[in-house]
């Protein structure tokens, strides 16, 4: 798939421009990282970062993450799926008034969908049966040793983004960030170029992270209301 060039009038940031509001006015939060990994050479952490001035809501981060996490094989060569939206690790909300927020794992420092997971940690990795990838630092889950409590589901959606659901059949863990094997394909094709993949620090606020909770500092930013005046 090739990267499409976006005519730049159509943009959010055009609109929002011709209404005087302009990037300055949304410089707390036109940028919020919400995806961390810790380059293995280097020590940097990497975020994928959302500039929401620029997200139109047009869903083709669903589309290519879809794609390229959910494989098919065909004549013996594995390609990329049919990009089905509802097998996305990334989800656009869309609130009203209009702002669009886009949202995946946050791969939480302190990870509390892993602290809450039940399963015994493995005496020889360490690791429970949701575990924290040591190279990536993506959020992993082993099913041969899942019990299909979805506590760490819960746990994600009590005290964070709430990204992680529940599997309907076996209640393992589903939809946490792979970051593409290092080229998240969000990123890559996002028509706005409202995501990037940038160094960043850590030190951020994870307990923002609901699409709610962006979406009212958005609303009360770009039309002074609040989400219960709506």
């Amino acid at each position: 798939m090739a990267k499409k060039e976006i005519n730049p009038d159509l943009s959010r940031r055009h609109f929002l421009n011709s209404l005087g509001i302009g990037t300055a006015g949304l410089l707390v939060m036109g940028s919020y990282g919400f995806t961390i990994s810790r380059d293995p050479v280097t020590g940097k952490i990497k975020a994928i970062a959302v500039d929401f001035e620029k997200c139109a809501g047009c869903r083709t981060c669903e589309t290519v993450c879809s794609a390229y996490n959910h494989k098919v094989n065909i004549n013996g060569k594995m390609v990329n799926g049919s990009g089905s939206p509802f097998l996305s690790n990334i989800r656009v909300y869309h609130f009203n008034p209009d702002v669009d927020i886009p949202s995946t794992c946050a791969l939480c420092n302190d990870a509390p969908c892993i602290e809450a997971c039940p399963v015994a940690p493995d005496p020889v990795t360490g690791r429970k049966a949701l575990y924290r990838d040591e190279e990536t630092l993506t959020i992993r889950n082993d099913l041969a040793r899942c019990i299909g409590c979805s506590v760490c589901a819960i746990t994600c959606q009590s005290q964070r983004a709430g990204v992680i659901r529940p599997n309907p059949e076996t209640g393992s863990p589903e939809y946490m960030c792979t970051l593409c094997d290092g080229d998240p394909q969000c990123v890559k094709y996002c028509p706005f170029d409202a995501l990037s993949y940038i160094e960043m620090d850590d030190s951020r606020d994870l307990d923002n992270l609901a699409p709610e909770k962006i979406a009212e500092k958005m609303i009360k930013k770009l039309y002074n209301l609040n989400l219960t005046e709506v």
